[in-house]
């Protein structure tokens, strides 16, 4: 994503609700320059090349000073001619009834119908928001997403740092539930014997340690596991040569709480011995707040 000898801008825009201050605060600690609801008509002028000392993350909404369809348009188009700036909209979209969810659980505001229902609002501002998202040079739709999942899709594609050092992250989640998004390498765990099965471990997760000896009693776990992890051995040097940030990886069972849970705990220990720097989510587990991150919030 990134050009070389070019500073970079990305305007980061989308419908209130859908994500847009926890992308920005992604790219700033990802080393951007964070500026939020800036006057359109200083977009130009903030966005120069010659005084840029970082690359810009510029957040941009119906509530910024002087917004306009047509304004917004003619500074994308403007600012994609200059020599020595590379200019990039990340538009976050999301399903209008996720959205409505949203607003209903914070008892929040549309600022489009600020006397009217949130969903005459939404409705409002996807109409304003079209001829700019047919624009968007990348397009994340977050309505399945948690925040953690936004700072992770922005994490790999707007990463500026030439890392020596991959950053892996590991997820475990239920196939009954989906696939989780933006996962580069999966392994389905379902094939091993299932700690739901035995009424001492059922309501216990693959964090605990009788869970994992359970699992690892099972004769496939040990060559399944050796091979996998060779894998992602030989695999994490050959994206840091690519000159990749990030790799993820996904390890799904039934229900997201044992199998899938054991696996990503033993991966993440051998990988953080192997000195690589790792992230765990065990999804389900958030879900259904068994771990400690709490509800799902979007700011």
């Amino acid at each position: 994503m990134i050009v070389s000898c070019e500073m970079k801008v990305v305007l980061v825009t989308g419908p209130s609700g859908a994500g847009r201050s926890t992308a920005i605060n992604a790219l700033e600690d990802l080393g951007y320059e964070p500026i939020d609801n800036l006057p359109i008509s200083l977009l130009s002028s903030v966005a120069d090349s010659d005084v840029m000392q970082k690359p810009l993350a510029i957040g941009i909404d119906i509530r910024n000073r002087d917004f306009s369809t047509l304004g917004v348009v003619d500074i994308l188009e403007e600012l994609s001619r200059r020599e020595g700036l590379h200019t990039e909209l990340l538009f976050l979209t999301c399903d209008p009834k996720v959205l409505l969810l949203r607003y209903s659980e914070t008892r929040r505001r549309h600022p489009l119908a600020p006397a009217e229902t949130p969903a005459v609002g939404i409705v409002r501002e996807f109409d304003l928001l079209s001829p700019i998202k047919s624009r968007a040079d990348l397009l994340i739709d977050t309505s399945d997403m948690s925040p953690h999942d936004l700072r992770s899709d922005i994490t790999k594609w707007f990463s500026t740092r030439k890392s020596q050092k991959l950053a892996v992250s590991v997820e475990s989640f239920s196939y009954k539930r989906g696939l989780p998004r933006s996962v580069d390498t999966l392994f389905d765990c379902r094939f091993l014997r299932n700690p739901y099965w035995e009424k001492k471990l059922r309501y216990h997760s693959g964090q605990s340690d009788a869970v994992k000896r359970y699992i690892q009693s099972d004769e496939r776990f040990k060559f399944f596991f050796a091979k996998t992890l060779d894998l992602i051995n030989y695999l994490l040097p050959a994206y840091v040569e690519e000159g990749k940030n990030h790799f993820s990886i996904g390890f799904g069972c039934t229900g997201g709480q044992h199998r899938s849970v054991a696996m990503v705990e033993f991966l993440s220990e051998a990988l953080v011995n192997a000195g690589w720097q790792v992230s765990v989510r065990h999804r389900e587990l958030e879900r259904n707040r068994v771990g400690s991150h709490g509800p799902i919030k979007y700011i």
